[in-house]
């Protein structure tokens, strides 16, 4: 779980309790209570005070604000001036959480501080901004406003020179497709899509051709939302620019195309993936973006708790076998593999990959790209990398039965192969491997482990709050406890003491939620889990009484530890476990 930003400068805990007590606003039982929430949830006291309406968070404010000897800023009262606000960049804001909002009647800048007692960063914005500063207490709604104005001043920056281009590119002669893919307006409305999908942390951009427009849709933290229609008069000369950066043949317009290019801006870079497909209406073009980096996320990045860590671990480090990581398309699988490789990338270990596509380009690792046309197949490209010597193999997807068999094989003959299968859950996978007519005992001596997962939206922490859930869903919640087979009692011990989620403010679009995560369940193979493989009388349910003896968790209850803990919320869990 990422820390929680607290709710300003902090105060020492002591030192709040200490002036809070002073002010008879709180019970020293009330703010002990607190505390230890605040250091389960890794956040502080002061967000758990105000989430549990014990003090408003006005009033804390204040109290911070006469201990440092400042006033605070109050930017929710005050219209702001967006050249004021402009005169510091986004970026330098955001990484300093500081706002210019003012000038002063002595000339002096007012600027809203997270800490003004930080000389460092007062001096740092004095160099920068060639003027003396005056320190206000800024709280998060006061950031939190700001930004959201450096938001809106991108999107009209956006719309604007995208509705320019527009108007250039309509009143230009027609062009051949080459000539277009050139056009400065064309090339100046592809780089605004693709700099505004950045800059809202994007995973997807669709260019969707309709009738009479091209829709425009940004994938963010898995929903995708409308950003804006342009006219399809422009649709060819956007899609030939598209295709010029990823490769692709620009006269190519009745089979599908995929290609990739790299993209920069402010010092980011992204890979972007492109897949061009014919439509009734016309080519419909999807952009996937991709953090240009070497380096892979840990499992503690990627949501796992303690104890998926540790039997995940103990698996990927076994010289041989198969690990295999299920869920289906856009969960998160293939992030969750690099994120393995990253552990198991050593110097003294040979690692080679086939993958369809290649996502993230890693150091170190020999990883080869499907490519039917030229004979290259997961079961193909397969073979041949058993060819090479490896330790260990990572297979983009197991998809049928001859690449099941081989990956098998090499599992036996002393590799660690990586893999993935498309299953609801973790010990699904083993009748899916029945499927692609795995034999039992094969299924039995290859398996180590099978980690299932899905992904859910993070509840933003700058906005959060606590509730009180409602009879449906805690009903709901118990539904699908029992149907893990938890007992009553167990049930009752298993559901939160707290519950949370995002009130919704400008900085996350009003949603509540701010990136995403991973809910998991990992099968360990046991011995006993073997002999129930093998049994000619195999049963499903069976495997999935025996897991859960062992300690296995289901994805629904690591989700419910989750919204315990305020990472999540108990909609997104149910959302994506019933879907």
């Amino acid at each position: 779980m990422e820390p929680a930003r607290g709710l300003m400068f902090r105060l020492p805990d002591e030192k709040l309790k200490e002036l809070l007590l002073k002010e008879k606003v709180i019970a020293a039982e009330d703010f002990e209570s607190s505390l230890k929430e605040a250091q389960r949830l890794e956040g502080s006291v002061a967000d758990v005070l105000i989430s549990r309406g014990l003090v408003p968070r006005y009033y804390i404010a204040q109290v911070v604000a006469n201990y440092l000897g400042v006033a605070p800023a109050a930017l929710g009262d005050r219209q702001l001036d967006p050249a004021t606000i402009k005169l510091l960049p986004e970026d330098l804001a955001r990484q300093k959480r500081v706002v210019v909002f003012g000038r002063e009647s002595d000339g002096f800048l007012s600027v809203a501080m997270e800490d003004p007692s930080d000389l460092n960063i007062a001096q740092f914005l004095e160099n920068y901004l060639k003027a003396k500063v005056k320190p206000y207490l800024a709280s998060e709604e006061d950031l939190n406003k700001a930004f959201s104005l450096y938001g809106q001043l991108t999107a009209l920056s956006f719309k604007k020179v995208i509705e320019e281009n527009i108007n250039a590119s309509t009143r230009g002669k027609i062009k051949s497709e080459a000539e277009a893919a050139q056009d400065v307006p064309i090339v100046a409305i592809v780089d605004n899509i693709l700099s505004y999908a950045l800059s809202l942390r994007a995973s997807d951009i669709h260019l969707e051709i309709f009738e009479g427009f091209i829709l425009v849709r940004y994938r963010v933290d898995g929903i995708l939302h409308e950003i804006l229609r342009i006219p399809k008069e422009i649709h060819p000369a956007i899609a030939a620019r598209i295709k010029l950066l990823a490769g692709l043949k620009i006269d190519e317009h009745y089979k599908p195309q995929d290609g990739r290019f790299r993209y920069q801006i402010a010092g980011d870079t992204v890979d972007i993936r492109v897949a061009v497909m014919p439509t009734f209406s016309g080519e419909k073009v999807e952009m996937r973006l991709l953090a240009a980096t070497n380096k892979p996320l840990s499992f503690t990045e990627l949501g796992m708790l303690e104890g998926t860590i540790k039997s995940l671990e103990e698996n990927i480090k076994k010289s041989y076998g198969m690990v295999l990581v299920c869920g289906p398309t856009g969960s998160g699988k293939t992030t969750t593999l690099y994120a393995v490789l990253g552990v198991l990338n050593r110097p003294e270990v040979n690692i080679i990959t086939i993958e369809d596509p290649i996502e993230y380009n890693v150091q170190y690792i020999n990883q080869t790209q499907v490519n039917p046309a030229a004979g290259i197949t997961f079961a193909s490209g397969l073979r041949a990398i058993l060819r090479q010597d490896p330790n260990i193999v990572l297979v983009g997807e197991i998809r049928d039965s001859e690449t099941a068999g081989i990956a098998v094989q090499a599992s036996l003959t002393g590799h660690l192969v990586l893999s993935t299968l498309h299953t609801n859950d973790a010990p699904t996978a083993v009748p899916r491997l029945f499927d692609m007519d795995i034999q039992p005992f094969l299924v039995a001596a290859v398996l180590n482990a099978v980690l299932s997962q899905r992904l859910v939206r993070k509840i933003h922490l700058d906005c959060i709050e606590s509730y009180e859930p409602d009879e449906p869903t805690l009903k709901l919640i118990r539904e699908q406890l029992t149907e893990v087979g938890l007992t009553p009692e167990e049930i009752e011990a298993s559901l939160p003491t707290r519950f949370y989620r995002g009130k919704g403010c400008a900085a996350d679009n009003f949603t509540g939620y701010a990136g995403r995560l991973g809910i998991f369940e990992i099968l360990n193979v046991s011995e006993e889990i073997r002999k129930l493989i093998i049994d000619p009388s195999f049963s499903l349910d069976n495997l999935k009484v025996q897991a859960r003896r062992e300690g296995m968790i289901s994805m629904f209850e690591d989700g419910l530890r989750k919204v315990g803990r305020g990472i999540t919320t108990i909609d997104e869990v149910l959302r994506v476990i019933q879907e």
